[in-house]
């Protein structure tokens, strides 16, 4: 086991009991808090599918009503008019070929990218540098649009995506530290209602096996299963 410092140690000694409710979590991950710079809070939840069997892949999206604490840059390729309705609304990068030469080139200055339909031949292309690297445009998580006014208010509104891993595993950070308790619990009850409400019709048994919070730097804290029930 690797050696824990002391900072670490003594925060984890807040854990007195199995499981807490999201508010005692909340509560004492901000009461651990040791690190000089603003953690985020990150929430995982195990479930009980298969990601090998393509009917039970579990994805989706969730605009977090208090924001996720963190300033992505946005990328949007687009051709015509739908290139100025990207800057109005915001995007710190919008164009057309001349971009998607230059990510090919190996330029990726962004955190996300939203494509209209009618460049995706040639987004196609792109394909090995933005999927290694999950940026690849996707109709299912809303970066694949006409409407990309929309598209770009809701990044910057908190839009988070999530997609199971190979360990059935689905995670996301859900606001930092420094965000006031009832907005980190707000925002973490939203997102476990958009993986419920991403269940597939295949998955039998219980869904959600385990889920726990915890800091970047602090110890988790698993959440007791009846928050599933509120």
């Amino acid at each position: 086991m690797a050696n824990r410092g002391k900072k670490y140690l003594k925060a984890r000694e807040l854990k007195t009991k199995p499981e807490y409710t999201l508010e005692e979590a909340v509560a004492l991950l901000k009461q651990g808090h040791y690190v000089k710079f603003d953690e985020s809070v990150d929430l995982a939840m195990r479930l009980g599918v298969n990601p090998k069997q393509s009917d039970q892949m579990v994805r989706g999206t969730v605009v977090l009503p208090h924001g996720t604490g963190k300033t992505k840059k946005i990328c949007v390729l687009a051709s015509g008019e739908k290139v100025k309705e990207a800057e109005e609304a915001g995007a710190d990068y919008a164009g057309g070929e001349e971009l998607i030469e230059k990510i090919a080139g190996g330029w990726i200055d962004f955190d996300i990218v939203i494509a209209t339909p009618d460049i995706m031949r040639g987004v196609g292309k792109l394909g090995r540098i933005l999927g290694t690297k999950g940026l690849m445009p996707n109709p299912k998580s809303g970066t694949v649009t006409f409407d990309v006014k929309k598209a770009v208010d809701e990044t910057k509104a908190g839009k988070v995506e999530f997609r199971i891993d190979k360990t059935s595993i689905i995670h996301s950070a859900v606001g930092k530290v420094s965000f006031p308790e009832t907005k980190l619990v707000e925002n973490a009850k939203a997102f476990i209602a958009a993986v419920l409400h991403a269940r597939p019709a295949s998955a039998k048994g219980k869904f959600v096996r385990n889920m726990s919070l915890s800091s970047t730097m602090g110890p988790s804290f698993k959440i007791a299963e009846d928050i599933l029930e509120k």
